[in-house]
């Protein structure tokens, strides 16, 4: 696992063992499928996108789970799609030992989308 800060979101996966580097990376094109136009960066020391300026989404690696960060936690419309998976405040574990669900990660980036471009409006 990355120990230093790292300066890009290659530099970050590639402290990771290989297969949760493939599942990092599938997460990272997930978002990038999902939302062309979001930007990557570095955040909190872990991978991000912003849209409008604005985080869109942060992902992290850990021993045995990825995070997805700001997961709409709470929200009657996921609840029971993330009622099988460890959640918190905003937070959505996808352990490593099972598949990932792509379908999943694609409608918590969608609504953060709207949610952000809500936000824009609001502006």
């Amino acid at each position: 696992m990355t120990t230093k800060k790292p300066a890009s979101i290659d530099e970050y996966i590639a402290g990771f063992p290989k297969e949760t580097k493939k599942i990092l990376e599938q997460v990272r094109t997930t978002i990038k499928n999902t939302v062309p136009d979001a930007e990557e960066t570095i955040s909190y020391a872990i991978p991000a996108f912003t849209l409008n300026k604005t985080y869109l989404v942060y992902f992290a690696g850990y021993k045995n789970h990825i995070s997805l960060y700001p997961a709409p936690t709470g929200n009657d419309a996921f609840e029971k799609e993330m009622a099988g998976y460890k959640s918190g405040k905003g937070t959505v574990q996808f352990p490593l030992d099972k598949s990932l669900p792509i379908n999943l990660i694609i409608k918590i980036v969608k609504y953060r989308r709207k949610e952000n471009l809500k936000q824009q409006k609001a502006r």
